[in-house]
């Protein structure tokens, strides 16, 4: 294999798929990435077994051919380098020189017939979205994931795809985020799985602001093609979490006593005062609803007590309500609305965040007893 290719071009594929190297595994060849070299293209791949990430970036062939070369060290060399080509020469006893004006490089690899062989999708059972708007889906859900292993079925995102609608829900018992996007097309598969929190998180820092993501699904298997510009794509691949997820419409309230319109950023910013002067002990919050007044008080006896007011457009009965500040806070972070609506009905009942769109967002009450 002998192959020349920008620096920028393969640091770029390298960043794209080293992520899930799993540094503390016992099989040599799970800590290398796979080289194939072919056409006018180089692809890159890297796995824990679990997470499979290939990246495809443009590259002069000269001779095609495979190897799989450690990834720190490849990664490493390739971000020191100070000119803006490489030459790779691979020779039949798996060793890579690498030339780069006056630098030059040797490293031993192991033969690409070691690297685990990459899962083959059909092409019918496939679903396109942006990737803009899947990674808004990711960001509006991924921090409700719950990552205690005990409820390993809640260790990730659960995806339904049915009709025109891809739905994600995630949920760690104490609190519930749901967001749904219409489908351009009718998808030939409904089906429903769920995606695990290390993909999750791969494609959190994959996905981009331009092109689209292709989701495809067999078995207990999900593959995400993100196709980008100039021949440059990324495919991720990942096993599925086993299980039947909890049926979720459950949890979210019917129907609500109170609706009440806020601004997200003043909640918020109103919100991280108040959790400064909370503990590890006493993590919570009290709002207290009062005709066109919200009074959010944070007492902790060892720590302090914030006391914050916003005015807001209520009418309705008094109530007081205790909420983890950090979980109310998630939501806000990510929404881009300007406004959103909690929704309540007693202290006991859960508060329902809604905006505009199809997002939901449903927070247990904390029992509390610490005076406001």
């Amino acid at each position: 294999m002998k192959i020349t290719i920008t620096k920028e071009e393969l640091l770029r594929g390298l960043q794209s798929v080293q992520n899930v190297i799993n540094p503390r595994t016992t099989l040599p060849v799970l800590s290398n990435v796979l080289l194939v070299a072919e056409g006018d293209h180089l692809v890159l791949t890297a796995t824990d077994l679990d997470v499979t990430v290939s990246c495809t970036v443009k590259a002069e062939v000269e001779n095609a051919g495979k190897v799989t070369l450690p990834a720190k060290k490849i990664f490493g060399i390739v971000r020191e380098l100070s000119t803006p080509e490489i030459e790779l020469d691979v020779d039949e006893k798996n060793i890579c020189s690498l030339h780069a004006g006056a630098s030059f490089a040797k490293i031993v690899g192991l033969n690409a017939n070691e690297f685990p062989p990459i899962p083959r999708f059909e092409e019918k059972n496939k679903v396109s979205i942006s990737q803009e708007r899947l990674r808004g889906m990711l960001r509006k859900t991924s921090y409700a994931v719950s990552s205690e292993e005990s409820r390993y079925v809640l260790n990730g995102i659960f995806v339904i795809i049915k009709e025109f609608k891809l739905t994600m829900v995630a949920t760690d018992g104490r609190r519930l985020a749901l967001v749904e996007e219409e489908l351009e097309e009718t998808p030939d598969i409904q089906v429903q799985f769920i995606v695990p929190t290390k993909a999750i998180n791969e494609l959190n820092r994959l996905l981009g602001d331009g092109g689209t993501v292709d989701l495809q699904f067999q078995e207990n298997q999900a593959s995400f093609y993100l196709k980008g510009d100039n021949g440059f794509s990324i495919l991720l691949i990942t096993k599925l979490i086993e299980g039947n997820y909890p049926n979720y419409t459950q949890v979210i309230p019917k129907k609500c006593k109170e609706r009440v319109p806020l601004v997200r950023e003043e909640l918020l910013q109103a919100l991280r005062r108040a959790e400064i002067m909370t503990s590890d002990k006493a993590h919570s919050v009290k709002f207290c609803f009062t005709k066109n007044n919200l009074k959010i008080t944070a007492n902790t006896p060892d720590v302090g007590e914030a006391r914050e007011n916003i005015a807001i457009n209520y009418s309705g009965d008094d109530i007081t309500v205790s909420f983890n500040p950090l979980y109310m806070m998630d939501p806000l972070k990510v929404l881009d609305d300007d406004e959103v609506f909690l929704e309540m009905s007693d202290e006991l009942s859960p508060g329902v965040i809604k905006v505009q769109t199809p997002f939901v967002y449903v927070i247990m009450p904390m029992r509390t007893n610490t005076p406001s």
